[in-house]
């Protein structure tokens, strides 16, 4: 029972830990000049993959790698089929044709970078798979160029819009205020994190799953909350394109941060992370492409989103049933 109640506290912690951080960075940095729009490309983008961040770190110095690698194949799977799905339903996402030739593709090489990692023992014929500190080092400087590129972006966008170079004219938070927030932030959410691996290794080992399996459903769902509750809230207010912007940079920061930092503090073997599901991260990462560009002129529907969903539903209860034959 207790092993429920961590987890579920750390989870808590960690998604108000994740806001406080954000909005107080976001502050300062707003103090310093920074346009709304690199702070959004930046340190909110930063701030939504932060759970994921704390639980992968704390689960690799702790022994838990398996669960590290679960939580973001998990994460960017529930993103696309539940996120974007979900959004979808409510209301059909209308997707910008430079968003679906960059950003878009951005996501699917990313994805195909890890698949690569994942795959590497059938490659090279051996029967190690392992996020090694190499293949760490290297997610990090694709992470470098994708900041790059979006701070290119944001320039643009600056120049063309002299407001947002002003970061608006809009009453921010006390110092004192955003600093506590941060540090405040950071504490949950180191705090949250161990309290979080604790309550899921607990559950993992009391309902016979392993840690690979728990990080890739009840961990990748837990971290993915801020980004749901956020993605659906917009599209009831009708800007549901918001959603995909929180999904594509939550699966990018995943893959080319939080696996690339934490492989590169310690190396992450796969464990019971299958290629299988590797393989889904990446069907569904083309999915979310697929339904942007090839149907419905530019805009994923109900109808898909609805695939999305019960592509996933598919996916949990092939999980279910191989614990349950295990």
């Amino acid at each position: 029972m207790m092993n429920f109640f961590w987890l579920l506290f750390g989870v808590a912690l960690i998604i108000f830990a994740a806001n406080w951080l954000t909005d107080g960075a976001a502050s300062v940095a707003r103090r310093f000049g920074i346009s709304d729009l690199v702070v959004g490309l930046t340190v909110v983008a930063f701030g939504t993959s932060t759970p994921e961040l704390s639980i992968s770190i704390v689960s690799a110095l702790q022994g838990n790698a398996p669960m590290a690698v679960g939580n973001v194949v998990g994460s960017n799977i529930f993103n696309i089929l539940i996120i974007i799905g979900v959004v979808a339903m409510v209301k059909p996402i209308k997707v910008q044709p430079s968003v679906m030739v960059n950003e878009i593709g951005l996501v699917i090489i990313s994805s195909l970078a890890l698949l690569a990692i994942g795959f590497d023992d059938m490659l090279e014929g051996t029967g190690e798979r392992l996020v090694s500190r190499t293949s760490g080092i290297l997610l990090l400087l694709f992470f470098i160029i994708f900041l790059r590129y979006m701070f290119a972006q944001a320039k643009d966008a600056s120049d063309s819009d002299p407001a947002a170079a002003k970061g608006a004219d809009r009453k921010e938070m006390p110092v004192w205020r955003s600093v506590l927030m941060i540090i405040a932030g950071l504490a949950g959410l180191v705090y949250g994190g161990d309290r979080f691996v604790a309550g899921a290794s607990g559950v993992a080992l009391s309902l016979g799953m392993s840690e690979a399996v728990v990080g890739l459903t009840i961990v990748a769902a837990g971290t993915s909350l801020p980004e749901l509750a956020a993605s659906v809230a917009a599209a009831v207010k009708g800007n549901s394109g918001i959603a995909v912007g929180n999904v594509i940079g939550s699966n990018i920061f995943n893959i080319f941060f939080v696996l690339g930092l934490t492989a590169t503090i310690k190396p992450l073997p796969f464990g019971g992370v299958s290629h299988l599901d590797l393989v889904v991260m990446m069907i569904s990462a083309l999915l979310f492409w697929l339904f942007c560009w090839k149907f419905g002129k530019r805009t994923i529907t109900r109808p898909e989103g609805a695939i999305l969903v019960l592509f996933y539903v598919a996916y949990i209860v092939y999980q279910v049933m191989t614990i349950s034959a295990a």
